[in-house]
């Protein structure tokens, strides 16, 4: 969903029923070992392998 851009951080964590996005970004961190921001960022830039964007 952060690699389609379609959506914010806020409205990716209602659509997953996260309680807040606080509590998204923190499993998302615990996952990955990036903050969903730093993600996205990277992403945007080309800068993350592949395999990244299919977690």
């Amino acid at each position: 969903m952060i690699c389609n851009k379609e959506l914010n951080l806020t409205e990716i964590s209602w659509k997953l029923h996260y309680s807040s996005v606080a509590h998204l970004s923190t499993q998302f961190k615990k996952v990955t070992g990036i903050t969903p921001s730093r993600f996205k960022h990277l992403e945007c830039n080309g800068l993350l392998p592949s395999p990244m964007c299919e977690l």
